[in-house]
């Protein structure tokens, strides 16, 4: 039979108690197997590790070499087993969070990310803004582990969808424009005669139809102006003086020069919701923990809706 990592720990506890005897009280066993087993150690060496005194024992010079062997194994194996278990908790390992160009300058976002890297310091945690078809294909993949998307629904069954919150949508002006002035709200369809800048429309097209509802419901069917990929290439067109866009309330914090931004009379029913995407079933620890963090950052804001 081969050393196993017990008779490591039986030949340390042996060589730093100095005494069979007190070594068997510590590893709480008797001490005639304590001697047996320590012989059988020297045996499968085929060296002396201790010299038997009369009030105790004494290391060879084979067993001090032995010691630091010992005390190396019993190391590593306790860093490895911690290590583990720290991956088991979920509090190392990685994480990749991906949000849509919109949904990434909601404070809830860096919040969470804050909130979980607080708490689990040593998880390294990237942050990729991508449109919601990438982050879907990326959460398919396995690339993306946890999403914040505005789009409602999802037809892949393998993805958990849980609503966050919603907010409202604002409208965006060039500065030029005749109801720039002041901040008070603007109903939608005193922008009838106004070109519209969408943004990702085929691949969010959540937005979009969004905004197109509200306007018929405004009585009018808007007029579409240049369509834009991403939230801020249609901010730029809004700001040369293009036309409108109406995007989520927390876009204002992107300022800009050339836009202002004021709130929508009577746009209850135009919400921008953020989604929590994952994937079903996903029993990741590390993910897990991220959930319960973007839960604790909505408790900490003061108005989440």
């Amino acid at each position: 039979m081969a050393l196993e990592l017990r008779h490591f720990r039986y030949f340390v506890a042996v060589a730093e108690e100095g005494h069979i005897t007190r070594a068997a009280e510590r590893l709480g066993m008797q001490q005639p197997p304590l001697s047996q087993r320590i012989r059988f150690i020297e045996d499968e060496l085929g060296a002396q590790l201790f010299l038997r005194r009369a009030r105790g024992v004494e290391l060879t010079q084979a067993g001090r070499a032995f010691l630091e062997t010992a005390r190396s194994m019993l190391s590593q194996y306790e860093g490895a087993y911690e290590t583990v278990r720290r991956a088991a908790r979920g509090q190392t390992g990685r994480l990749c969070v991906g949000a849509t160009p919109t949904s990434a300058f909601h404070p809830i976002v860096p919040l969470a990310i804050r909130s979980f890297r607080d708490e689990f310091p040593q998880v390294n945690l990237t942050l990729e803004e991508r449109l919601p078809v990438e982050l879907i294909r990326g959460l398919q993949e396995k690339n993306i582990d946890v999403a914040f998307l505005r789009a409602e629904t999802f037809v892949e069954a393998e993805l958990s969808v849980k609503p966050l919150l919603a907010e409202p949508m604002i409208v965006a002006l060039p500065t030029g424009h005749k109801l720039a002035c002041g901040n008070g709200a603007i109903a939608l369809r005193d922008l009838a005669r106004d070109a519209f800048i969408v943004y990702a429309r085929q691949t969010g097209p959540a937005f979009f139809e969004a905004t197109i509802a509200a306007c018929r419901d405004a009585g009018f069917s808007p007029t579409l102006g240049q369509e834009a990929p991403r939230v801020t290439s249609a901010l730029n067109l809004v700001a040369a003086g293009l036309g409108v866009c109406v995007v989520p309330a927390s876009v204002r914090r992107m300022a800009m020069e050339g836009i202002v931004y004021h709130p929508l009379k009577g746009s209850g029913q135009l919400k921008a919701p953020i989604n929590i995407v994952s994937r079903r079933g996903d029993s990741a620890a590390v993910v897990r923990n991220f959930l319960n963090s973007i839960r604790r950052a909505k408790g900490t804001l003061a108005d989440p809706q």
